[in-house]
């Protein structure tokens, strides 16, 4: 690829000029100049050189490493589809991308059996991938086809353009009908395979919560959440820290006693907004309720009914 600087790039560092002339995410764009596969005017260049009109931009990228992670005819519930993207509903148990302890069976694998090729497109174990939901979390999520769907849909994550709702059932009964956790979260001190509101290290993260239900004769309430950052846990951190643990959450529930319990934590992503990456219309999903959620729901409904 052989690109001339135009004037309307002019004083770009190279990093950027290159991610976007050549539609590829920033990131990409330093790994391909650290890798020496850029040239300016014949010449390696650093990231930060700023180039100049008339220079002469070129890069000749390795092909794409062939992804280790096998497609598997894992089925899908597909919201939409279409050549940059596919939403999908993901069902609670099913984890998003390959990790120690879950090498296949993942959503990474049934995309790959679904889409065909996604190798180079976010990375090798994690082709098409913009976001997560824990593996116990269900709701809509989507996924990138391609190198620009997977840089511009990773950007509107990244500026919190995404909109983004999730309903979650809890063990309290708060005072408030709204509220806002605006605390901190990263890697628990002493437990890492946990988050934590008291870590010395933590980032900023806040979250927004609305009472849609309150059920009295069982203590729990249904909320509906917006995360305004994307921190690991986040929901389930946020709520535990302000004494609203998710119900059957083993890991911040705070109980081993749940008499109201699922499989997984009641946490579902009911709401996926975003600009679509090349028309730039703005698309909105709607997952419904898995099934033994809104059982659970009914059946807490039926109870307040009937006291």
């Amino acid at each position: 690829m052989k690109i001339i600087i135009s004037e309307s790039e002019e004083g770009q560092r190279v990093d950027f000029a290159l991610a976007e002339l050549a539609g590829i995410s920033r990131s990409q764009a330093q790994r391909w100049i650290e890798s020496d596969l850029v040239r300016i005017n014949g010449r390696s260049p650093r990231a930060s050189r700023r180039v100049r009109c008339g220079d002469s931009l070129e890069a000749t990228p390795a092909e794409p490493a062939p992804s280790s992670v096998a497609p598997e005819a894992i089925p899908l519930s597909v919201l939409y589809e279409d050549d940059d993207l596919i939403v999908i509903d993901k069902p609670a148990g099913l984890v998003v991308h390959p990790a120690p302890g879950h090498p296949g069976g993942t959503l990474v694998n049934a995309l790959l059996h679904h889409c065909g090729d996604l190798a180079g497109v976010g990375g090798v174990l994690r082709p098409g991938i913009v976001h997560r939901l824990d593996q116990g979390t269900s709701g809509v999520m989507v996924a990138a086809k391609n190198d620009v769907a997977h840089r511009v849909l990773s950007e509107q994550f990244r500026d919190h353009s995404i909109e983004r709702e999730y309903r979650a059932l809890v063990r309290a009964l708060p005072g408030a009908d709204t509220g806002r956790v605006d605390q901190p979260i990263g890697r628990h001190p002493r437990d890492r395979k946990r988050m934590s509101v008291r870590s010395h290290r933590g980032r900023e993260a806040s979250t927004v919560w609305r009472v849609l239900r309150r059920f009295r004769v069982t203590g729990r309430s249904w909320l509906a959440v917006l995360p305004e950052s994307g921190r690991t846990h986040q929901i389930r951190v946020h709520l535990a820290a302000a004494g609203m643990p998710v119900v059957s959450d083993p890991v911040y529930g705070r109980s081993r006693r749940e008499p109201l319990a699922l499989d997984h934590p009641a946490l579902h992503a009911s709401t996926l907004g975003f600009d679509h990456p090349r028309l730039g219309e703005r698309l909105r999903f709607e997952a419904p309720l898995p099934d033994d959620l809104a059982q659970l729901i009914a059946s807490l409904e039926a109870r307040e009914e009937g006291a």
